[in-house]
């Protein structure tokens, strides 16, 4: 089974938007382990709008937590104990997209990360960063504590306007391939990321 994780440098930086982008392309399957904060459009929402996926390829989630918080605390005030050897990745016959939470250090409970989960499935990971001031500093933090774990990188996709020199200093000193960057398009549809996300990556990156 083919299979990535996305994760990011931080929260907010467009990871989802990456990761429909990606699924869409691969025609495959969707998959948010753990969603906290239900008020708004969920990414399993905003990915089933925006990859073109029939709903059946958007699995659910394994946690729905209320609180637009760290999954840690969210599920403390939700009087739930995550299990993290309960998070494993579902079988599909497609190319499945699986999207962390924040960044590679966000608690999933109060011993576990992310980058924790990461390790454990071994699968290859993507990092998701933004192009704007202070992604050099952020970038190589999360690239050092994902390869701190043994965790392979596939790579990293930027996300927002070009900054050839940042971009490239990121990939050089953390000794990472360069995937792409996906621009930030406003406002955003199905179409408008596809052509974008086609415009800019290369399908053979991915093993398509």
């Amino acid at each position: 089974m083919t299979a990535f994780v996305v994760t990011g440098t931080d929260t907010g930086i467009g990871k989802t938007r990456f990761a429909a982008a990606l699924v869409g392309a691969l025609d495959g399957c969707y998959w948010k382990p753990i969603q906290a904060g239900l008020d708004e459009p969920t990414d399993s929402e905003i990915v089933a709008d925006l990859s073109g996926l029939p709903g059946g390829r958007i699995l659910p989630e394994a946690y729905r937590l209320g609180a637009p918080l760290s999954p840690h605390r969210a599920a403390e005030l939700d009087g739930i104990a995550i299990d993290p050897l309960s998070l494993v990745p579902p079988v599909t016959d497609r190319p499945l997209v699986i999207e962390g939470a924040g960044g590679v250090l966000v608690p999933v409970n109060r011993d576990t990360l992310f980058a924790d989960l990461f390790a454990r499935w071994g699968l290859p990971v993507i990092l998701c960063a933004r192009t704007s001031l202070g992604t050099i500093n952020h970038s190589l933090l999360a690239i050092e504590a994902l390869r701190a774990r043994g965790v392979a990188m596939l790579g990293i996709a930027f996300i927002g306007d070009a900054n050839e020199d940042s971009e490239a200093t990121i990939a050089r000193i953390g000794g990472v391939r360069r995937l792409g960057r996906l621009p930030w398009l406003e406002p955003l549809d199905a179409k408008m990321l596809h052509q974008a996300f086609a415009a800019n990556f290369n399908l053979r990156d991915f093993g398509a």
